[in-house]
């Protein structure tokens, strides 16, 4: 059983991993609750550690990890993405049907897994369907959709791991903050957050260890933006 304190940071902290794709700041969180000092988010966020419903990684700033939610929440998924009215899926990218009835709607969707994609050094295209993942239906939007297994740690400090899988919305633009799959000159793959430098593309690490990479608009094409993760313990 969570106070009410606790069940309000947890859901601000979740809501901002949604929307943003990084937790909020202590200031941030301090505010949204209306309390007078950072000690009291501390005490709140140890408390939600002790009980299993976060989890602080160590050695990076602002990294905090959601395990479960209260109630009808799924743990053990991330969701980066605002949800959507029931529906179903059909076709091999996983289309989201706008006419599904809730009757029809089945426990899990199927994704299909389309290989690999880095995050750190850019890795060799993206590879040919190798198999599907049955994902929630909240954590999809309508649209095609496909999964990637991640290999690298520059995204680390937006909660995206080595070996996490990343579901994302087959698109072929971004706005700047997005995160996404992006296929520099026809052959490297990589995850990154999207950004316009003026008439160039910049695709930025969430790892300090990692240099933005700036290139020509005709060099970068984007095939997908990140919408949601799914991580295995």
């Amino acid at each position: 059983m969570l106070t009410r304190k606790q069940h309000e940071l947890l859901m601000f902290i979740h809501e901002r991993l949604k929307e943003a794709g990084v937790p909020p700041s202590f200031d941030e969180m301090k505010e949204a609750l209306n309390l007078r000092s950072k000690s009291g988010i501390h005490r709140l966020i140890t408390a939600l550690e002790e009980r299993g419903f976060i989890r602080r990684l160590p050695h990076r700033a602002r990294a905090l990890e959601i395990l479960k939610l209260p109630d009808s929440a799924s743990a053990g998924y991330a969701q980066r993405g605002r949800g959507f009215s029931p529906a179903v899926i059909e076709g091999s990218l996983g289309r989201v049907s706008e006419a599904a009835e809730p009757a029809d709607l089945p426990t899990g969707i199927s994704v299909p897994v389309m290989g690999r994609i880095a995050a750190g050094v850019p890795i060799s295209a993206i590879q040919n369907h190798s198999h599907n993942i049955q994902v929630p239906p909240d954590l999809l939007s309508r649209g095609d959709h496909f999964a990637l297994e991640v290999r690298g740690d520059s995204m680390i400090e937006a909660g995206i791991l080595d070996g996490d899988t990343v579901i994302c919305r087959k698109v072929d633009s971004a706005d700047t903050g997005d995160i996404v799959v992006a296929l520099v000159d026809e052959e490297e793959a990589t995850l990154k957050r999207f950004r316009r430098k003026g008439a160039s593309i910049a695709l930025e690490a969430a790892n300090p260890a990692y240099e933005t990479r700036i290139f020509g608009p005709d060099r970068v094409r984007i095939q997908g933006r990140l919408i949601g993760l799914i991580r295995q313990y």
